[in-house]
């Protein structure tokens, strides 16, 4: 990975951190992207140990805000004349419905729109410096969202399995659309693995975390699969796919519908004009 620059939001903790790390240890210079400075600051630290000849640089937003988003874009750009590699991992899960300084429910926001918006930000500069590639963090929950609300999907109750739905969804249009451009496109379910994304979890779903937890892989093994795909001869071969332990494998038939797929990225792209 020598030479290339690799973006990665949620950068700063879990998988994320992980999956920076390991990608700074193959030569890669890395952008990590996370929403507190101090942890940020501790991260940079904690990669630069592990791979003290590589180039790693902080960036710090709030992914929940549209206008936050576009100005990390902006830095990118202004930072950066290549991009090589755009993992988007940056994801929440909150229980209660909150909406955003926006007015859309925070989970869709961060885990759907922020990396919606970031790809299209980035677009240009990722087939500029093709053959490049987009990888979305999705999770097999998604396997439990059995039809789509799309007239409360933006600001209705809820649902980390929809959000994950999403970035299955919008990977299949985006890999369509950067047809022919060198930039492959794939989605990825890292395991159920021990990080802190649940942790403003409450009551029953904080005892029931808590009991998964002996059960549950650690962020190395979550971060095998993200790394593949950024790093992999092969996986460049691959657009569109859906990829657990470092093989892909068959989503949802939902996940798996183009004309979802299209709809999606239509209403995306007017929630984030």
């Amino acid at each position: 990975m020598s030479g290339k620059v690799c973006l990665v939001t949620g950068g700063t903790s879990g998988i994320g951190r992980e999956t920076a790390a390991r990608l700074a240890e193959l030569g890669a210079t890395v952008v990590v992207v996370g929403r507190d400075a101090e942890r940020g600051q501790a991260a940079v630290k904690a990669i630069r140990y592990r791979a003290p000849s590589a180039g790693v640089d902080l960036l710090t937003a709030d992914m929940s805000s549209l206008a936050e988003v576009r100005r990390v874009a902006a830095e990118v750009l202004e930072k950066y004349p290549r991009l090589d590699v755009l993992d988007n991992n940056a994801g929440v899960i909150v229980l209660k419905r909150q909406l955003t300084v926006d007015g859309y429910e925070t989970m869709f926001a961060v885990n759907h729109l922020a990396p919606f918006l970031l790809t299209s930000l980035l677009r240009e500069r990722l087939v500029d410096s093709a053959p490049a590639r987009v990888i979305t963090v999705s999770s097999n929950v998604h396997n439990s969202a059995r039809r789509v609300p799309w007239d409360e999907l933006a600001s209705g109750e809820p649902s980390y399995p929809l959000s994950k739905l999403a970035n299955i969804l919008f990977t299949v249009e985006l890999a369509k659309r950067l047809t022919g451009t060198g930039v492959v496109a794939n989605c990825l379910h890292p395991g159920l693995i021990r990080t802190q994304l649940g942790r403003e979890a409450s009551g029953v779903a904080k005892l029931l975390i808590a009991a998964a937890k002996p059960f549950m892989g650690t962020v190395q093994t979550g971060a095998a699969t993200p790394v593949y795909l950024a790093s992999a001869p092969e996986a460049a071969e691959v657009t569109g796919g859906y990829f657990f332990r470092g093989k892909q494998i068959e989503p949802s038939p939902l996940a798996r519908d183009p004309e979802a797929a299209a709809r999606l990225w239509a209403l995306s792209e007017a929630l984030v004009a």
